[in-house]
């Protein structure tokens, strides 16, 4: 059983098609499990669906920004924010724009009924009987602080408190983990688009399990970000300018 896992896409096509090409190489995979923030901010929200539907035996959970472009929750800042603040105004206008084009190409395509639909969590029994539970952020949650290496093991612990399942795959923080805490495996997938490492590789996992136990490995694959750049400047895609400056390393 070969399984591939990814999180935060970010409607980012370009860095999609550089994992999928990897696990190609890698001799494919019997099934693909994607945990949240699948379509939001990137330029390419309806072919990120596309491409993730098409492949067999996939499995997709909701994140926080799925959330946000089915139900109209944001992000902060909020307009109390604003009030306090009037310098995050800037940031709340292109927050509310990139959300607002977001929604707007996947509701002409006809997919917010299907991400809408998205559950929460995935949950699965491995062949050596381990527990596996898939979410976005923490179990129960797609947003909040989630699961980072930076965080203690006591601070991870607190965000597993009740979950029954042994292997724990999140997202979310965009950070690789791969951490056993107590009766715990705790991993972060990291992020397919947007991760915040020096080389700004996309990051991926690709979960092996048979009847004796599993073996995990983090993979981190190159892809073009100044084709990601050019299609952002050409959309003129109201979050042009902060993405850009990510995906060229200057925040």
């Amino acid at each position: 059983m070969k399984i591939a896992l990814f999180s935060d896409i970010h409607g980012n096509s370009i860095a999609l098609d550089a994992v999928l090409a990897d696990i190609a190489i890698l001799g494919g995979v019997d099934a693909y499990w994607v945990l949240g923030d699948l379509v939001a901010l990137g330029h390419d929200p309806v072919g990120v669906l596309e491409r993730l539907t098409a492949l067999p035996h996939v499995r997709c959970v909701r994140g926080n920004t799925e959330r946000y472009v089915c139900t109209g929750d944001r992000p902060p800042p909020t307009l109390a924010d604003v009030e306090a603040n009037p310098q995050l105004l800037a940031t709340l206008v292109e927050v509310a724009g990139t959300f607002a084009w977001t929604q707007g190409a996947l509701t002409a395509a006809g997919w917010l009924d299907w991400l809408k639909h998205l559950p929460l969590e995935l949950e699965a029994i491995l062949p050596d009987g381990t527990r596996f539970l898939g979410v976005h952020a923490s179990p129960g949650r797609d947003d909040g602080l989630g699961i980072s290496p930076a965080m203690s093991d006591e601070a991870i612990q607190g965000s597993l408190q009740g979950c029954a399942a042994h292997l724990i795959c999140v997202g979310h923080t965009h950070r690789p983990l791969n951490r056993r805490i107590g009766a715990w495996h705790v991993v972060n997938l990291g992020s397919v688009s947007n991760p915040p490492t020096a080389e700004r590789r996309a990051s991926y996992v690709m979960l092996q399990a048979n009847e004796t136990g599993y073996q995990l490995e983090h993979r981190l694959v190159e892809y073009d970000r100044e084709a990601v750049v050019r299609v952002l400047e050409r959309q003129r895609h109201p979050a042009a300018a902060y993405l850009s400056k990510h995906f060229r390393g200057q925040c």
